[in-house]
């Protein structure tokens, strides 16, 4: 059978096409107020949460603690919790 040999290129054609871009997720940034100032937060589907990162945040805060706060947010959210908890140790991202 000649088309057989098309179904591995048709497999990655299909894959490509399925392909999931997190612009496509964005919600509306969201600021968190810190102790060290604001920290702008884009949150992506309250499914994603591994997405949500930092895209503003204060020069004395290193990338990674504004993105776990970032991520921390995305939890709050998902969970449906109102007070805003920082928990000190994030679940892991995978």
């Amino acid at each position: 059978m000649k088309t057989m040999k098309y179904v591995p290129l048709l497999a990655l054609v299909a894959l490509a096409a399925c392909s999931i871009d997190p612009k496509d997720y964005e919600s509306t940034p969201v600021t968190i107020e810190t102790a060290a100032g604001p920290v702008v937060c884009q949150l992506y589907t309250r499914e994603i949460v591994r997405w949500d990162r930092a895209i503003q945040r204060p020069e004395s805060m290193s990338v990674e603690t504004a993105d776990k706060i970032c991520y921390n947010e995305g939890l709050r959210q998902k969970n449906g919790s109102n007070a805003a908890e920082t928990p000190s140790t994030p679940e892991p991202m995978l």
